[in-house]
């Protein structure tokens, strides 16, 4: 028969991948042990495997969750009838707002992703896939030149994340900026940034720089 399960089994299970997360962060998957990860949650080691068979289902499990987390936020905000802008900012404000609390998990996704073997990779590669496609096809609403074949709009998305998943390093909830002035922020250049991009509009950008040095 069965082992009923506890009634707080999965509260337990979700302090356990908190405090991974931040161990991970600290120091780095392969140099944290799973003696150190009950030590951390107050537990024995033979109770913490009671949860998690190996250190390897708790990376992929906590990564899985943040991404799960990240998507639902971006869905629940994403207004594809408003225009396309306003849709734009909406996203940038969701995800934004998802990171808040979440830089140990945020660092976790960035740095130690690749050491999950490669299908466990592609399987959470999958979640930031549909992010990724999500705020292409808004940008492509934006400005159409982006959506026939051009190059720029892989380097254009990816420079979008770029300014939002390593604000991390410098955002501070106390400082002069916050989130929300900081999506803004973002779109705005965002906005004004892609809107002189033609279908050659990474040459014609070259193009000037030649002659303004010149």
């Amino acid at each position: 028969m069965a082992r009923p399960r506890a009634a707080d089994h999965d509260l337990k299970r979700r302090a356990i991948l908190d405090r991974s997360a931040k161990l991970f962060a600290e120091r780095g998957y392969e140099r944290t042990s799973m003696s150190e990860i009950a030590s951390a949650c107050g537990s024995s080691k033979a109770l913490l495997y009671h949860y998690y068979e190996n250190k390897e289902q708790l990376l992929h499990d906590l990564l899985e969750a943040h991404f799960i987390k990240l998507q639902e936020a971006v869905e629940a905000a994403d207004a594809p009838q408003s225009p396309p802008g306003e849709r734009l900012r909406g996203l940038i404000t969701a995800l934004l707002a998802a990171y808040q609390g979440s830089d140990a998990l945020h660092k976790v996704q960035i740095n130690e992703l690749t050491a999950l073997p490669l299908a466990r990779q592609l399987e959470l590669k999958s979640y930031e896939r549909r992010l990724v496609d999500l705020f292409a096809s808004v940008l492509r609403d934006i400005n159409p030149a982006l959506a026939r074949g051009n190059r720029l709009l892989k380097p254009v998305t990816m420079s979008l994340f770029g300014m939002i998943n390593w604000s991390y390093l410098w955002f501070r909830p106390e400082g002069p900026m916050s989130r929300a002035a900081y999506a803004d922020l973002v779109t705005q250049m965002m906005i004004d940034g892609i809107a002189k991009l033609g279908s050659d509009g990474l040459a014609r950008t070259r193009s000037r720089s030649r002659v303004t040095s010149a």
